[in-house]
């Protein structure tokens, strides 16, 4: 498995780094820890005015390169070797986005993991931020690991869905990799207003989704709240779930679900990773 851990060499950045070795403990890896030193950062003094290829060398690789040498011995001090696990370091120069595509393309990535801050930044991450950028803009499932989070191994895993598939079932499949890697519980959630009830197409879907899962036996949770944020935190909160997997063509809907405009009601999802399928 092919794994894209971008870092800016924050705090946050080296909790998903290691969520990311405890989570795939098991599992053969190459790790690509992969830093892009920010092309804006060089043009906002002139724009009219490029570096050179041995400017870029000079002022951005070479340290990027020492950073990333140090973090690589960090994880070597403070983990457990794992003969699993190799590790690659990627020193890039330009465009974030630009970069983590081109990464995607050229290692074959599985996989992106991510570090998100704290409760504002996982209401913004979805709107703005590089974390948002990535989950929206680059097709590469993406595990979303919010500040707060440690690894514990994992038994529920909450599927939120308004069982209308706009997406191909075989897009799951990382989904499905995962279930079988973790042996965790299927928890498909819907929530809906009161006095609503699933449209024929709905519940067909529902079938689907239960033949699809089948090897998993799914449980089925059907919510009515008028607030679909609350909803959900209840429910999080009384299973214990320490996962929510997600569709990207659905991240409209999930938005209204998972974040509040009001940033101090955030409380459950600060610490529960994120899955984000790309079909």
């Amino acid at each position: 498995m092919n794994i894209l851990l971008p870092t800016d060499f924050s705090d946050n950045s080296w909790n998903a780094i290691s969520y990311a070795i405890d989570f795939f403990d098991s599992v053969v890896c190459n790790f690509y820890l992969l830093h892009v030193s920010r092309m804006d950062t060089f043009m906002a003094g002139d724009s009219s005015y490029s570096p050179t290829k041995d400017q870029i060398e000079e002022i951005y690789i070479k340290p990027s390169k020492l950073r990333l040498k140090a973090l690589l011995k960090e994880i070597n001090d403070k983990r457990q070797p794992n003969t699993n696990h190799k590790f690659y370091t990627l020193a890039d120069y330009g465009f974030f986005l630009e970069s983590i595509r081109t990464c995607v393309k050229k290692k074959k990535i599985d996989l992106l993991v991510m570090g998100t801050k704290g409760a504002s930044g996982l209401r913004e991450y979805i709107v703005g931020s590089n974390t948002g950028d990535v989950i929206t803009k680059v097709k590469c499932t993406a595990l979303v690991v919010p500040e707060a989070a440690k690894y514990s191994p994992l038994k529920e895993i909450a599927f939120p869905t308004d069982f209308n598939l706009s997406y191909d079932l075989m897009a799951l499949q990382p989904f499905i990799n995962i279930l079988k890697m973790v042996k965790a519980s299927l928890r498909i959630v819907h929530i809906h207003k009161k006095d609503t009830k699933l449209n024929t197409e709905q519940l067909q879907n529902k079938d689907v989704l239960n033949d699809y899962f089948d090897e998993f036996e799914p449980s089925f949770h059907c919510l009515t709240n008028r607030n679909v944020e609350d909803a959900l935190q209840c429910f999080v909160e009384s299973r214990a779930i320490n996962m929510i997997v997600m569709v990207a063509k659905n991240l409209n809907y999930f938005q209204s679900i998972l974040f509040h405009s009001n940033v101090e009601k955030i409380t459950y999802h600060t610490d529960i990773p994120f899955l984000v399928i790309h079909e």
